[in-house]
């Protein structure tokens, strides 16, 4: 048997998902961890838990009254009692409706309100880690946990909690009846309980395994539809679709391989339940018509109590396979645990310093920085300082270590040697929320969200009123543009901004960081992807935003960078020149040559 089983999941282990297996955590340790987040809804689950126990209690007393219908009524063909009957038939059939009613709707609205609470401060805590942990995760994978696992746990803490709780209940009151009914029948029938116990934690444990692949399979699913319907245009252009449609197929066809593993199993576990209740059902109407033959029991209590023992049987079968849906269940909540104990790279300090309106004046005082994993520093002794009100820029070949120094300031990342302070203040020791606020940011990469117009603008600052809305969109140039729009200020944008020019989106964004109006601004690449008259026209409102503010420029195009106060020339993540645009012009190395190379570009 145990080859055979081994057999049915063979397929299931095969590590070739995108997803990477998650750590084994023992259930109790997994209800330990998730129960708290149910504890403002504790005294709505002693309601429901009453309400657990007056069901089944009105289910044994109805069928208790089919034992008064045949010996009061049906044997005796007396008809006087049919109505009192009746009427006791009709009153607990409503008392069933409305405790079943009652049960159902608050058992609902406490699990739902629970998966509330807990997917929202999942999210809060995917949302506080640090930038290195979305490095290396998959996308689709985290939405799969935040969605499908976390509802999963629910199952695990509270619905199959109180499942468990009724079927017990159930299965004390059918039981305490049978023994009221007869004793020694009653611990006849009650030998296959272990029966059905042993097979449950036999099977459970093997089908955890095959959920916990099922899960995982889920996530690398996710993770393959994201990524390429995310970079459709890249997919097309390449004639790529089949490549990705086989992708796709190969972590779907292993959640096929998981998915049959389970089903196989439970298919195994369901016929044997059924032999099991089977032997218990005949060994009980053997003795039984036995008992009737000598007058020990009636025909209505030999009926009524194979009613009981069936009703019985029911729990106790569903009993273990909630055991199998627990093991399940865990299998998700130890994919949402796993995220829950990252913790962030950037930490603040026990007591930060609360930063106000700062000055803008930034240090960076030879700092070094590697990436995770990388061999060779991004950063290396590093330094420079920016007055308030000054620009500097920021310059060299790609990868030679632009973008993290603004990485390293918005405290994305923390140096690994050196210091970078703001106003005199090492990063480190201030409060993460109050460096940001006076930070603006204007990515490579031109971020939008799939809102309006008037969203996208407003996101720079939470309290921005329509006035500051509609002034900041006209120092970025974009009022015009954006009243040509169909809906005007009200227009959406679309996923990443596809419906507005490459043009459109960066002068957007500059209006979000106009809004922001914080002392220290950082433009990563601010013309990249433009044409020359789209990146032309931006340049002017790109100095209306740094105008009084201290800036550092980050750009390999050195015709944007001219006017800067002070230009810093990164090589290998090291400095190799530095000084104004005529000085550096004036001694003829690196920066020299690579603007006689943009200036023949731009001519």
């Amino acid at each position: 048997m145990r080859a055979r089983i081994k057999a049915l999941l063979a397929p299931v282990f095969e590590d070739d998902a995108l997803v990477p297996e998650t750590p084994a955590v023992p259930p109790r340790e997994v209800f330990r961890r998730f129960w708290p987040y149910a504890k403002p809804y504790r005294r709505w689950l002693l309601v429901s838990l009453v309400l657990i126990a007056v069901v089944p209690a009105i289910e044994t007393a109805t069928i208790w009254m089919f034992k008064v219908v045949v010996d009061r009524v049906l044997v005796p063909h007396d008809f006087g009692p049919l109505w009192w009957i009746a009427l006791a038939y009709l009153g607990l059939t409503l008392a069933a409706g409305v405790a079943s009613f009652l049960d159902d709707y608050l058992s609902t609205w406490v699990g739902e309100r629970f998966l509330l609470s807990l997917r929202t401060g999942f999210f809060r805590h995917v949302q506080g880690l640090s930038l290195d942990f979305f490095d290396r995760r998959r996308l689709g994978d985290l939405i799969s946990r935040l969605t499908g696992d976390i509802a999963s746990i629910e199952t695990f803490v509270l619905s199959g909690v109180a499942d468990a709780i009724s079927y017990v209940f159930q299965i004390v009151f059918f039981a305490a009846a049978l023994f009221y009914l007869q004793w020694d029948l009653a611990l006849v029938s009650l030998f296959v309980a272990p029966l059905f116990w042993l097979s449950a934690r036999r099977f459970s444990r093997l089908i955890k395994h095959a959920s916990r692949e099922k899960r995982r399979r889920s996530g690398s699913i996710s993770s393959v539809a994201e990524e390429s319907l995310a970079n459709a245009p890249l997919v097309q252009a390449y004639n790529r679709q089949e490549s990705e449609v086989a992708r796709f197929h190969r972590e779907n066809l292993g959640s096929f391989h998981a998915t049959m593993a389970s089903t196989r199993l439970r298919a195994l576990f369901t016929p044997l339940v059924d032999l099991i209740e089977l032997l218990g059902a005949l060994v009980v109407i053997g003795m039984g018509t036995w008992e009737l033959s000598r007058h020990r029991l009636s025909l209505g209590g030999l009926l009524v109590f194979t009613a009981y023992l069936a009703q019985m049987y029911g729990p106790i079968r569903r009993l273990g396979r909630l055991t199998n849906g627990l093991y399940a269940a865990s299998a998700s909540a130890e994919r949402v645990i796993e995220l829950l104990d990252e913790e962030p790279s950037v930490k603040e300090v026990s007591r930060p310093a609360r930063l106000g309106r700062a000055r803008g004046e930034v240090e960076l005082d030879e700092v070094s920085f590697r990436y995770a994993g990388a061999e060779t520093d991004a950063l290396s002794a590093v330094s420079f300082r920016v007055e308030p009100g000054e620009t500097l820029a920021l310059v060299g070949p790609s990868g030679a270590g632009k973008s993290t120094v603004a990485k390293l300031l918005l405290r994305l990342y923390d140096p690994t040697a050196g210091a970078l302070c703001l106003d005199g203040h090492d990063l480190r020791s201030l409060e993460l929320h109050s460096l940001r606020e006076n930070v603006a940011l204007l990515l490579q990469e031109t971020l939008v969200f799939d809102g309006t117009v008037r969203e996208n603008i407003a996101y720079g600052r939470e309290d921005a009123s329509e006035a500051d809305i509609e002034a900041a969109a006209r120092a970025a140039d974009a009022h015009e543009f954006v009243l040509g729009l169909p809906e005007g200020y009200d227009t959406p944008v679309g996923q990443k901004g596809r419906r507005l020019s490459g043009g459109q989106r960066q002068r957007l964004a500059i209006a979000r960081a106009m809004i922001r109006d914080a002392p220290l601004l950082i433009l990563d690449e601010p013309t990249t992807g433009l044409d020359a008259e789209s990146g032309e026209r931006v340049l002017g409102p790109l100095r209306r935003l740094m105008d009084e503010r201290s800036t550092i420029v980050i750009s390999h195009n050195l015709m944007t960078v001219r006017e800067a106060d002070e230009i810093v020339v990164l090589e290998g993540g090291a400095v190799t020149e530095r000084g104004s645009h005529s000085d550096l012009l004036a001694r003829g190395d690196t920066y020299a040559r690579l603007y006689s190379l943009h200036a023949l570009e731009a001519a």
